[in-house]
């Protein structure tokens, strides 16, 4: 891939001086070679100051108040919403485009709703909830105050423990079970992960292999010790028919990962070794 975009890509991500827009914004130069993040990072300045008045405007309200101004003017001025109709579309984990569209998923909102939360003055923090991710703001100040749960795909809507078992078992089956770890806080390396993950699954359902394959560049680049990544770099570059790449990845795969306990983690770890047999016997036929 372009070792340049992920040279920038990875310092923006470990600078504790990048926001989270901003190395999200350089993310999304996998679509966008030449995008200059510089004027949607003004447009989320421009979004906060409008908050900000507004917040001037309604005198001492609590954080109850200041963020039904903010969702307000998000989901009522601006009209952002939720892309109910082409979630699946890779756009939707691309800042610039969530920006200009005001459309997107979970997670894309929610990085607009947390920026703009920051410049205006509101604490608020992502919430890397299972299938769906959501933002929390507390009614005092601490990590012990009351918290407010909002869904940025739902128009900003505070939601309920009940709610969220709902969400649950939506997209994890009707037996899951909501554990509080559920619920930690997401950081900034926490967010890019998972709109990386979502991006790489939505390349994968389009087979568009070679931009899934960068994406998985990129998550080796936060975590190298992540191995399902180094198997899935293995197994793209089998598909694009780089078959060296192929071998090298899947055999450091086998070597890094131990083996699973359950019946299903053994028979893909099996899998795998096959694919590795496959691909000693098709190189050495090379020679």
């Amino acid at each position: 891939m372009n070792e340049a975009l992920k040279s920038d890509f990875l310092h923006a991500v470990a600078d504790a001086g990048y926001s989270t827009g901003a190395a999200a914004l350089r993310l999304a130069r996998l679509e966008y070679a030449d995008l200059d993040p510089a004027p949607y990072l003004r447009q989320l300045d421009e979004m906060a100051a409008v908050v900000r008045d507004r917040f001037a405007a309604a005198g001492q309200g609590g954080a109850r108040s200041r963020l039904a101004a903010l969702t307000a003017y998000l989901y009522g001025d601006l009209g952002f919403a939720g892309d109910r109709e082409h979630y699946e579309d890779p756009r939707n984990s691309f800042l610039n485009v969530v920006i200009e569209r005001r459309s997107g998923i979970p997670i894309s909102l929610a990085v607009v709703f947390l920026e703009v939360a920051a410049r205006a003055g509101l604490p608020a923090e992502g919430v890397n909830f299972p299938g769906h991710f959501l933002v929390r703001v507390r009614e005092e100040e601490g990590k012990t105050g009351r918290a407010l749960l909002i869904d940025p795909f739902h128009g900003g809507a505070i939601i309920s423990e009940s709610d969220c078992h709902h969400l649950l078992r939506t997209h994890l089956g009707e037996e899951a079970v909501l554990d509080p770890a559920m619920l930690a806080a997401a950081g900034k390396h926490d967010i890019l992960v998972r709109m990386l993950l979502n991006l790489k699954r939505a390349y994968v359902r389009m087979r568009s292999f070679p931009q899934a394959r960068e994406v998985t560049e990129l998550l080796l680049g936060l975590d190298q010790s992540a191995f399902t990544e180094l198997r899935d770099r293995g197994l793209l570059a089998y598909h694009l028919e780089d078959f060296p790449a192929a071998l090298r990845d899947l055999q450091e795969y086998l070597r890094l990962a131990p083996v699973p306990e359950d019946e299903e983690g053994r028979q893909e770890h099996l899998q795998i070794w096959e694919h590795v047999k496959t691909l000693r016997r098709r190189l050495a036929s090379f020679n």
